[in-house]
């Protein structure tokens, strides 16, 4: 599933194309994704113009200048917005049976919204209600906002019986982060995946919450991490995963050893289900 990185690279992508354009048409080619589209999905978005695109955690929010309904978006496991038009890099391509939802701009611009395996999702959410809707109430702050901060971080673990890596991944704590981005971080900190959450409190924190920042701001300027379905709006691939320290890559060295003699190389266990790759001489 496409984390913080990867969502907020399309949410870039998607902006020259969108921002500030009406939707001239609309084209919605089943009738549900993960959820049902809402009644008239179509009609309740064509001729209104966009005033922005944000990001929550893992979701995308469009909002229009009317002050309306709000159109959420969730990629899921395989969801991709492919951007097409005048001064746009992507040229038009032969329709797909899995472009599901394609929106058109008064400027000729074109957003297909493709999901091959359908666990995406667009819906509508009324004024007023982005904050108490239930795919977005109860969500953690934002790691790239300043509001975010190492104390912060250490009060929401304080207390907390669950490793550190299950405790990340729980978006209550923090939004947006995903396997790949605790992963990485973790190492980063020096903190290991097996470490009780409520531990990590003071230097700890410190070192960890820089290292959340840190990775998503390069994964980001990176354009994310393309590992099966990630593409940006572009048609381009994400090469963030040139950069991984750790994950994906059990039994080589971790860039901190010199060999996987000297730390026993990258290790890989099962928590909660998930892979969790991590240096056993590094992080403690």
């Amino acid at each position: 599933m496409p984390e913080l990185p990867e969502v907020e690279t399309v949410r870039l992508g998607l902006v020259p194309v969108l921002a500030g354009r009406r939707l001239a048409r609309i084209a919605v080619n089943r009738p549900d994704l993960r959820i049902p589209f809402p009644p008239d999905f179509a009609a309740r978005l064509k001729g209104r113009r966009v005033a922005e695109l944000v990001r929550r955690a893992k979701y995308i929010l469009v909002r229009f200048d009317d002050g309306g309904d709000s159109l959420l978006i969730h990629l899921g496991m395989s969801g991709r917005m492919a951007a097409e038009g005048p001064g746009l890099a992507n040229a038009p391509r032969p329709p797909s049976p899995h472009d599901h939802v394609v929106m058109e701009t008064d400027a000729g611009g074109r957003v297909v919204f493709n999901d091959a395996r359908r666990f995406g999702l667009m819906t509508l959410i009324a004024p007023g209600e982005e904050a108490r809707h239930p795919l977005l109430a109860g969500l953690g702050p934002e790691p790239l906002d300043d509001a975010f901060t190492a104390d912060v971080l250490a009060r929401a673990l304080r207390g907390r019986a669950s490793p550190i890596k299950a405790a990340l991944l729980d978006q209550r704590v923090v939004a947006g982060l995903g396997n790949i981005y605790v992963c990485e971080a973790l190492y980063r900190s020096g903190i290991s995946p097996r470490r009780r959450a409520g531990t990590v409190q003071g230097e700890r924190a410190r070192r960890l919450h820089g290292a959340i920042r840190a990775v998503l701001a390069e994964a980001i300027r990176a354009g994310g991490s393309t590992l099966r379905d990630h593409r940006r709006p572009d048609g381009e691939l994400g090469y963030f995963q040139h950069s991984f320290a750790v994950y994906g890559r059990e039994g080589e060295a971790c860039p901190s050893c010199d060999s996987p003699q000297a730390c026993g190389g990258i290790q890989r266990i099962n928590q909660s289900g998930r892979s969790t790759f991590f240096c056993p001489a590094r992080q403690r």
